[in-house]
């Protein structure tokens, strides 16, 4: 139960006043809807308004407060800009700018004769001074209302920072003194303010350093907290021991030896499988770095040890391709069968027979595998395939599913910066792939304009007649699946006037699963040469033949996604090109990602310069987890904070009595303000 002392700020937003049905909508878009939300909506920026008495040119590019004097107006032809003149105190003229034809409205607002304290950005147009829509104009008795500094929030349409802050300030005065949580000698050190004092002065000045390193830190003390409890939970929990003998693994027929990076892993998975605590480890590969061998050493160690094994994959595509690859591979070795949503009447039957008396060796499938219906007999091992898609509370969920909790390997080919593996993985032990295996070449990537669209089609056509197929990505065109859609759909039909119905399969992420399993399974079995595509192709698509890729917009992606899709490609032997078209204009970061593109296939490397480059925005597909993500605390702040937040996390569980004492108690207050309270649960101490 989350403490009383926080529900005035996890009440409704509509508590706070001026906050109507109307003004709800643009805070929803903001994702803002209980008071909390709103605490913790925090500026980003600020404007410092410099108070003058006179104009003067050298202010030009500033934002000045200043009192004027409308003398005239001049009002163009409809729509046209309307300005009014006005003089400072010393007769100096400025133009005060309004576009969008209301000269009714300015001037009412800025009555003849009348002074006016103004405040906005001064700019020098040609050899005069104007202020462009200023955005206070207020009677001389109301100057003393505008701050020096006020701060700036992110916004939506129908919002404000003004209307933003004033919001800010009634969720801050419903916070309530909190316990203090943090250890007194590392407050000490940095010199930080208390939580509420510092909730407050970031509001009141976002250029408060100290304020807003307290509040990151407290939201990723919080996360490493509850990865240390769920950690600990799982680890007092007694597993079972799992010893393969290695009958199954040797009549493996493999192409080629096992990397050393692979070797290595599976040597960590088997002395995790032989103790008898339950094993939480994350693999890490690289696209085309071997995660399925290994995988499939993990299920053939937990079936040589007497037990079954599952392997959870996040779409229906990935899972049957797995099941077609291990079907193939374990042919005479091990019974491997899959479960999915899909999957109904006698064919499920006989599969949920198999499991629960235990001659099914291993089962692939989505969600669907760990329904309350679905019983195994002797469930060893869970392996979770692209694990950006599972949060914690899911990894719990599955190791509740069996009367011993059966050891749990996740894999993720989204390379993820070192820093971020603790903050989201901190309660798993980590294998890294971190070498390819013999015979992978590079993919040759090459960054084009979209102007060249035609000369790329054209190219298109050679590979496809010289019996190549090629993928052809398109561009989230915005938070909206319906326009990624009709991007994937005109392309597709352009595509088709151009080499012919049969040759181009489309897939997107509004399609049935049966309709997108056909048009898959064409583009697989190589009866269509071009598969369109939304990123729905990111994860898993397995595709020999195809050694082309085409992204557009590609400066509309994130590197780490750029480098996922990239991976779908250059799975043969032969050589692969990935074709990056941008748009015309380019912003620096853009720039900056297609060149490291064009010069590096190492994930590793692509996911520390994507954090570098992306700074406080949304990091590696991390928006799809499930898992909440920071809201506080920015990515570039977590190399520094994670360390002592770790290391304070730890001294509290070992030394200061974990969440029942004194301490312990203010750090559940905590786990529940950043709702990471689904550790509390787990614990017995409290």
């Amino acid at each position: 139960m989350r403490p009383d002392l926080l529900n005035p700020l996890f009440a409704e937003v509509t508590v706070l006043k001026g906050v109507g049905p109307a003004m709800a909508k643009p805070l929803e878009r903001l994702k803002l809807s209980r008071v909390v939300d709103v605490a913790f909506h925090l500026p980003t920026g600020w404007i410092d308004r410099c108070p003058r008495d006179e104009l003067d040119m050298a202010d030009a590019g500033r934002v000045i407060a200043i009192q004027l004097t409308a003398v005239d107006y001049k009002s163009s032809a409809g729509r046209g800009p309307t300005r009014a003149h006005a003089v400072d105190a010393k007769g100096n003229y400025v133009s005060l700018v309004y576009f969008g034809g209301h000269s009714g409205w300015v001037k009412k607002l800025l009555p003849l004769g009348e002074p006016r304290f103004v405040s906005g950005k001064l700019e020098l147009y040609g050899q005069e001074l104007q202020i462009v829509h200023p955005d206070i104009v207020v009677p001389p008795e109301e100057a003393s209302t505008v701050g020096g500094r006020e701060a700036i929030y992110p916004q939506a349409e129908g919002i404000n920072s003004k209307r933003l802050a004033a919001f800010a300030a009634q969720a801050i005065e419903r916070a309530p003194d909190l316990p203090e949580w943090i250890e007194p000698s590392l407050k000490a050190k940095h010199g930080w303010p208390g939580w509420r004092e510092a909730l407050a002065n970031i509001h009141a000045d976002p250029a408060d350093e100290k304020a807003r390193a307290r509040l990151a830190y407290d939201e990723v003390f919080a996360n490493q907290l509850a990865l240390l409890l769920v950690r600990g939970e799982a680890r007092s929990k007694r597993g079972r021991t799992l010893v393969g003998d290695g009958r199954l693994r040797d009549r493996l027929d493999l192409p080629y030896s096992p990397t050393g990076a692979q070797s290595r892993s599976i040597g960590e998975i088997e002395g995790d499988m032989a103790q008898n605590r339950p094993m939480l480890r994350l693999l890490q590969g690289d696209v085309g770095s071997g995660k399925t061998l290994v995988a499939t050493m993990a299920l053939l160690i937990a079936v040589e040890g007497g037990a079954q094994g599952a392997l959870l994959a996040p779409t229906e595509i990935l899972a049957r391709q797995h099941y077609e690859t291990l079907s193939r591979t374990l042919t005479g070795i091990a019974t491997v069968a899959i479960l999915t949503g899909r999957d109904k009447g006698r064919v499920r039957e006989s599969t949920l027979m198999g499991l629960a008396d235990g001659s099914i060796d291993i089962l692939i499938g989505t969600h669907a595998i760990f329904q309350d219906s679905v019983t195994y007999k002797a469930l060893g091992l869970v392996v979770v395939d692209e694990q950006h898609r599972f949060g914690v509370a899911q990894r719990m969920l599955l190791q509740a599913k069996a009367a011993v909790p059966p050891h749990l390997l996740v894999m993720t080919a989204t390379p993820i910066p070192r820093t971020l593996t603790l903050a989201q993985y901190g309660e798993m032990d980590v294998s890294r792939l971190d070498e390819m295996p013999p015979g992978r070449q590079p993919i040759e990537t090459r960054v084009l304009s979209e102007e060249r669209l035609a000369e790329v089609v054209e190219a298109l056509g050679r590979h496809l007649e010289g019996g190549g197929q090629a993928y052809w990505v398109c561009p989230l065109v915005e938070e909206s699946e319906t326009s990624d859609m009709a991007a994937a759909e005109m392309r597709a039909e352009t595509l088709r006037r151009r080499f012919g119905d049969a040759a181009v399969a489309l897939v997107h992420g509004r399609m049935k699963p049966l309709e997108k399993d056909a048009e898959m399974a064409r583009f697989s079995e190589a009866r269509a040469g071009v598969l369109v595509a939304t990123t729905v192709i990111e994860v898993g698509v397995d595709v020999p033949n195809a050694t082309l890729i085409v992204i557009e917009h590609a400066d509309r992606f994130g590197l780490a996604q750029l480098h996922q899709l990239r991976g779908r490609v250059g799975r043969g032997g032969g050589k692969s090109v990935c074709l990056l078209l941008r748009g015309g204009t380019l912003s620096e970061t853009s720039r900056a990602r297609l060149a490291l593109m064009r010069e590096s296939n190492d994930g590793f490397r692509i996911a520390e310069e994507d954090l570098r480059l992306r700074g406080s925005g949304e990091l590696l597909g991390t928006r799809q987890s499930g898992e909440m993500t920071f809201r506080l605390a920015a990515p570039e702040m977590l190399g520094e904070l994670l360390p002592p937040a770790n290391s304070d996390a730890r001294l509290l569980v070992d030394r200061d009595g974990g969440l029942s004492g004194e301490r312990g108690q203010a750090a559940r207050v905590a786990l529940y303000l950043f709702e990471r309270d689904a550790a509390v649960g787990l614990l017995r101490s409290g």
